[in-house]
């Protein structure tokens, strides 16, 4: 075979290996990641749980990468600390060495019944977590057979002489050999990969322990670059950049004494490639031994060096948002829950200032509840963005359907605040230029429909993180009272004013319409309770007697429906 078909058997085989890791990660973190997710957040009260939840993640999902992202997730929102997540990564470093070790025993045997197994659970039902399961297993049977070609390929190679001429030149410069793994691993964003790869060379007996251990630590070193990278803000690059500093002090500790190692290690009788599998494990078991109890030190240097930037002081500006989010679907979702949180303060900021304009409106104007709104379609518009790029390796069914309850949450929200913006605010805004106030009458009903919005804004919080049917039917149910305390203050209004005309035309327009607009603004919040109960299968008995006038939905509203109709997807569009 000629060396330009080696060459290409030799980077096919690597790209079939790095895909499988690919799919191993992917397939688990789609259909598993909410549960890894919770696990891991569940371990880390103490520093050698975190440890060991780090080792079995990484051992589940075979690639450190992926827990790296995921534990800078959580530092960048705040939700974890950073000593017990550098604890976390001392573990996955040792987990990803676990991997390699399972990798490294002969497969032949079980490629065909790994593939099979795959293919079987992946076609048994119509089930995301079987299809998962389905995936991962054939992405491990592809990284199996990927080192049975390399091994081939490289068993071919080792008699070319351009071989024997670029693994000298490795030998003969251990900074070369360490530069080149480095490159090597940041391109392949997978030690894993490259270590098997390295492994696969060594067999071919033209490798010194010498380059093998240099080789290694280049691997260590190069591994944790892409989680550096990926970090958008100083308090997401802390983690990631902890990691690479342990690594690399680490092979600073061994390069003096490199040459020694290598004499050491040539006189033993182990196998080239079982050498470069325990130099790994044996690497990052004594740096996660030895910084285990560091980890407090450690995390409060990197805070000092890396310090919070301020906040910003537009409102609307995204927090949470961190890009690294984007490869890990779960992630992404719970930063985009943090942001719709924020809407949601935002809008209850926005009621109370409202209220405060109909009060006493020389203390807040229109505009500042206009500056406000602004903000909150700014920062709605940047969660919109941010779901669309989630997941583009695909999304479960139930983070589908997360991100579909994200969306509309946000939207809703978004038009609730404008409703209070452009006609709440305008319309005390009238009032104000024609010197006139709301009477005691007009406060002592836009009071009672206030704090019931305030109420179903909270229930509808809990609503959207707990996924609570209890409190989404109860949210529903408020509907009515809004629509008796509007139609109970209309009428009273009407009787009121029927004597006198003239002050009808001037003030009690304006009075009716601020009724209607905050039945529209609960109208927006209660439809954030469909789409828990839609996909819960719960059916929504609202008792709206015969003829009442309802609000027409606005464009993103759910549907309202009547007596005795089930919640489903046809009559939902927005759930689609």
């Amino acid at each position: 075979m000629s060396g330009t078909a080696l060459l290409i058997h030799l980077a096919g085989a690597i790209a079939l290996l790095l895909w499988g890791t690919h799919m191993i990660s992917t397939a688990l973190l789609r259909g598993f990641g909410t549960q890894l997710r919770n696990g891991l957040g569940r371990n880390l009260d103490k520093r050698w749980k975190a440890l060991l939840c780090g080792i079995g993640i990484t051992t589940v999902l075979q690639s450190s990468t992926a827990v790296s992202l995921m534990a800078s997730s959580f530092t960048a929102a705040g939700t974890l600390s950073l000593a017990p997540a550098l604890a976390v990564m001392l573990g996955a470093n040792i987990g990803s060495t676990l991997v390699v070790q399972l990798l490294s025993f002969d497969t032949s045997i079980a490629i065909p019944l790994v593939l099979l197994a795959g293919f079987v659970v992946f076609r048994l039902r119509d089930d995301s977590r079987y299809e998962s399961v389905g995936c991962a297993l054939i992405g491990l049977g592809l990284m199996l057979l990927s080192l049975s070609l390399l091994g081939a390929a490289l068993g071919q190679m080792e008699s070319t002489p351009l071989f024997h001429v670029v693994m000298q030149g490795l030998d003969g410069d251990l900074l070369i050999a360490l530069l080149v793994a480095v490159l090597l691993t940041w391109m392949c964003h997978s030690s894993v990969a490259v270590i098997l790869l390295i492994a696969s060379l060594a067999s071919t007996g033209v490798m010194s322990p010498l380059t093998t251990l240099a080789l290694v630590l280049g691997v260590n070193i190069g591994g944790a670059l892409p989680s550096v990278m990926n970090a958008g803000t100083p308090v997401a690059r802390r983690l990631p950049l902890g990691n690479l500093l342990v690594r690399l002090f680490g092979a600073v500790l061994v390069l003096p004494f490199a040459s020694l190692l290598g004499k050491s290690l040539a006189v033993t009788a182990i196998a080239p490639a079982h050498l470069v599998v325990y130099l790994h494990i044996a690497f990052n078991l004594l740096l996660g031994l030895g910084f285990i109890g560091l980890v407090d030190w450690l995390a409060n240097g990197l805070t000092r060096l890396l310090p919070a930037p301020e906040q910003a002081a537009d409102p609307g500006m995204p927090q949470y948002l961190d890009e690294a989010g984007l490869e890990v679907a779960n992630i992404g979702l719970s930063n985009a829950v943090r942001e719709a949180l924020r809407v949601a303060d935002m809008l209850s900021v926005m009621l109370d200032r409202v209220l405060q304009l109909f009060q006493k409106p020389g203390e807040v104007s229109a505009e500042d509840i206009r500056q406000l709104d602004q903000s909150l379609d700014l920062l709605s518009a940047a969660i919109r963005a941010y779901l669309a790029d989630i997941g583009q390796d695909g999304l479960s069914d139930e983070d589908a359907d997360r991100a579909q309850e994200i969306l509309m949450f946000v939207i809703n929200l978004e038009h609730a605040g404008d409703i209070l913006s452009t006609n709440l605010a305008q319309l005390a805004a009238r009032r104000r230029r024609r010197g006139e106030r709301f009477s005691e009458f007009e406060l002592g009903h836009i009071y009672p429909l206030h704090e019931e919005l305030r109420e179903s804004l909270s229930l509808a919080v809990t609503v959207f993180l707990r996924e609570d049917i209890v409190t989404a039917h109860r949210l529903v149910e408020r509907k009515e009272v809004i629509r008796r305390l509007e139609a109970g203050a209309s009428r009273e209004h009407f009787r009121k004013l029927s004597a006198d005309k003239s002050t009808w035309a001037e003030s009690g327009d304006i009075f009716q319409r601020v009724l209607r607009d905050y039945r529209r603004v609960h109208h927006h919040i209660a439809a954030l309770a469909y789409p828990v109960l839609e996909r819960s299968g719960e059916r929504v008995l609202e008792t709206r007697p015969p003829g009442a006038n309802e609000p027409a939905p606005g464009p993103v509203h759910a549907l309202e429906l009547n007596d005795e109709t089930l919640l489903d997807k046809d009559n939902y569009p927005c759930a689609s």
